[in-house]
This record gives C-alpha cells, sequence and structure tokens, in this order.
C-alpha cells in the first residue's frame, strides 16, 4: 500500500509539472507570432506536447516534492 501512495503522488507532481511546462512553452511558441491568425498552431501544439514528454521523462529521475 505505502507504494501505491508513493506512486500516486509522483504522479500527480510530474503531471503538475509537465502541464505547467506545457503551457509555458505553448505561450513562448503563440508569443512569437505578431498576431493570433499568423500563429502555426501546429508548432505550438507539438512544441508543448514534446514538452510535457520530456518533463515527465525528467521528473523520472527523482521530484524533491515526492522524495522529500
Amino acid at each position: 500500500m505505502r507504494y501505491v501512495a508513493y506512486w500516486r503522488r509522483w504522479l500527480r507532481a510530474a503531471g503538475i509539472r509537465a502541464l505547467k511546462t506545457m503551457a509555458q512553452t505553448a505561450a513562448a511558441a503563440i508569443g512569437t507570432g505578431a498576431v493570433l491568425s499568423e500563429v502555426d498552431w501546429a508548432l505550438a501544439g507539438s512544441a508543448a506536447l514534446a514538452a510535457g514528454v520530456l518533463s515527465l521523462l525528467t521528473s523520472l529521475a527523482g521530484l524533491p516534492e515526492v522524495d522529500g
């Protein structure tokens, strides 16, 4: 049971980090377009998705809020 609680905490913390990373990446990609009609939405979405996956993979090394 203890491992289940750990993985729940880890999944929640890693998910929050990944979502924040995705939002930051999307904001940066959208911000490069002068107007919303000029934004390359496919690029912004794929960059945000890739950043989220990389964030989850990085979280496998450990999360201070869970390991502490």
